[in-house]
């Protein structure tokens, strides 16, 4: 990793804009919701750090792993939001399109850390921000909202 190329400016342009994206208050009666589902026991630690993980991924190989699939970037934002929107829908109409698993700590990485934490937004975000900023100032971003996360 070069650090020759932080900026402090961009360092805290990207933090704010991903912590806009992953927009953990607007998560919050999902995560209780979730929360309530899985016996009132959510493993943040393992949640933060796939996510973590996943946003890292994306960072350095994304576009290469699209590709690799026959993906864009629209489809994969779609195909999120459509994950996102079938959770909306099980809250507001108390149904159930998913059976959960009955080991508690399934639930930390799906669907906590993808696609709640590391969804399509914020992994295309990730995508759209390497066009402008160095790399180095991304990954530190990214590393201080998963503290902000935790």
């Amino acid at each position: 990793m070069d650090f020759s190329n932080f900026s402090l400016k961009e360092m805290i342009t990207v933090t704010f804009t991903l912590f806009a994206v992953i927009d953990m208050m607007g998560n919050a009666p999902i995560l209780i919701s979730l929360k309530a589902k899985m016996g009132g026991q959510i493993r943040s630690l393992q949640a933060t750090i796939a996510s973590g993980v996943l946003m890292l991924l994306f960072l350095f190989v994304g576009e290469e792993f699209l590709g690799l699939m026959g993906l864009d970037v629209n489809s994969f934002a779609v195909a999120g939001s459509i994950v996102i929107f079938i959770i909306g829908l099980e809250m507001v109409l108390g149904l159930e399109f998913f059976k959960p698993d009955n080991n508690p700590k399934s639930g930390s990485v799906v669907p906590i850390a993808f696609p709640l934490i590391a969804g399509s937004g914020t992994l295309t975000t990730i995508m759209s921000l390497k066009a402008n900023f160095y790399t180095v100032n991304i990954w530190i971003g990214i590393l201080i909202n998963c503290i902000i996360i935790y």
